[in-house]
């Protein structure tokens, strides 16, 4: 018979394991950051929207 390994629910699928994990030599960006450059993806977008359909 298979053991329960900690507990860990068998239909996660080794997700739980997966995102619990911390590799330090994956590349790290906080959340503000993300938040900040989609931010100013969407100002430019924006401007640039209002820039070329005026013109056309």
């Amino acid at each position: 018979m298979a053991k329960k390994q900690g507990g860990r629910l068998l239909s996660s699928a080794g997700l739980v394991n997966y995102y619990e994990s911390e590799d330090r030599r994956a590349v790290h960006i906080s959340p503000v950051a993300v938040m900040v450059v989609a931010a100013a993806i969407g100002i430019i977008i924006y401007i640039l929207d209002i820039i070329f359909a005026t013109t056309v």
